[in-house]
């Protein structure tokens, strides 16, 4: 079996106990991925296809069925989890907040779109926080390094909370400085990528807020993006100079060269040209220092730093770190940023356990 087509640890396969297939699509500005998946976790089909994000958000919704379609011709799955770009409240499933990579995409009915599109009961959320959902579920897996050797149930109840597809968990946890505390795992996931996307989970719940907004770490203010507008409307948002292209536009700000995107300014910095080292640097270290506030607000477990721009190279990560960790609280003086543990299927994973953790969006229910 291959490594991604076998169960996660953790509980992460969706669906486990319901003997039932379940479909996860990521959908992305380019890309619709998608996945069938056995009630333990295995891979039983792939399907991708481009984004038609220029066509507006029917056009969209008819691609992300046909997606579905193409991945369980049989009618295998009982329900679809989808991860989506944009600000996505699950409880209501519309887009709330979006850019315009697809076309008329904020204000769109995502769950009743595509349950009524496929047939299917469906889960949506913002894609970032799904793909946090395995990093959540790992959290408190046995045998993993996070995990609690011996988990303590609570005294004369059941455990509350069980979650099969891994998202919460009940038991003991170890915090940064090795001390033993009740409950699930606490995370704090980025994606740092064309865009600053996050995730925050605390004591094994996902948190979504109002409209869906929690975790768009992007938008926090960042001293070293000041006077710089950000694509949300505001000025001096951490995305603005932390973002891929945030620090391409970083280093045309310091040369008065344009650049093609964030790749050249990686290649020209490996080559030692200090501007690009620079526009790295103080794009990293942003991201560290904020992510260092958060964590003291938050007191997370495991902090992950995901997404494009990261696999750089170690120029960005060292920079990073040496930001977050003078900004650590006593407490938390060991917690290092992580990189993700899963990989290409982390989103489609996600989306697919989004279906014991959500509300489900019903095909032809009363709107």
């Amino acid at each position: 079996m291959s490594a991604s087509s076998r169960p996660v640890p953790g509980g992460a396969a969706p669906g486990p106990g319901t003997g039932a297939a379940v479909i996860g699509l990521d959908l992305g500005g380019t890309k619709i991925a998608a996945a069938l998946f056995a009630a333990d976790g295995t891979v039983l089909a792939r399907h991708t296809r481009p984004t038609p994000a220029g066509d507006g958000a029917p056009a969209v919704l008819d691609a992300l069925a046909g997606a579905a379609a193409a991945v369980d011709p049989g009618r295998l799955a009982t329900a679809l989890g989808i991860a989506a770009a944009g600000v996505v409240d699950p409880r209501t499933g519309l887009v709330t907040s979006a850019t315009d990579t697809i076309r008329g995409w904020a204000g769109t009915a995502l769950g009743s779109g595509l349950a009524d599109r496929t047939g299917y009961p469906v889960a949506c959320d913002n894609d970032v926080r799904a793909t946090a959902g395995p990093e959540l579920a790992a959290l408190t897996a046995p045998g993993t390094d996070h995990a609690p050797s011996e988990p303590e149930p609570p005294h004369g109840t059941a455990p509350t909370g069980h979650d099969p597809a891994g998202h919460g968990s009940s038991g003991a946890r170890r915090t940064a400085s090795g001390a033993r505390r009740a409950g699930g795992g606490s995370l704090l996931f980025v994606a740092v990528g064309t865009g600053v996307g996050g995730a925050i989970a605390v004591d094994g719940r996902m948190l979504h807020g109002a409209s869906g907004i929690a975790g768009h770490l992007g938008h926090l203010p960042s001293p070293a993006a000041a006077g710089l507008p950000c694509t949300c409307g505001a000025t001096g948002h951490l995305e603005v100079i932390a973002s891929g292209p945030g620090i391409a536009a970083h280093y045309e700000r310091l040369t008065g060269a344009p650049v093609d995107r964030l790749e050249t300014v990686a290649a020209r910095a490996a080559r030692g040209d200090d501007h690009a080292v620079r526009a790295i640097t103080v794009g990293a270290a942003a991201t560290g220092r904020a992510l260092g506030g958060l964590a003291n607000a938050l007191g997370p477990d495991r902090v992950v730093v995901g997404g494009g721009v990261p696999r750089i190279g170690p120029l960005y990560g060292d920079a990073l770190t040496a930001a977050f960790v003078p900004e650590l609280m006593p407490p938390l003086r060991g917690l290092r940023p992580e990189p993700p543990r899963f990989g290409a299927d982390a989103a489609v994973r996600g989306a697919a356990a989004l279906t014991t953790t959500l509300p489900l969006h019903r095909p032809g229910a009363d709107r």
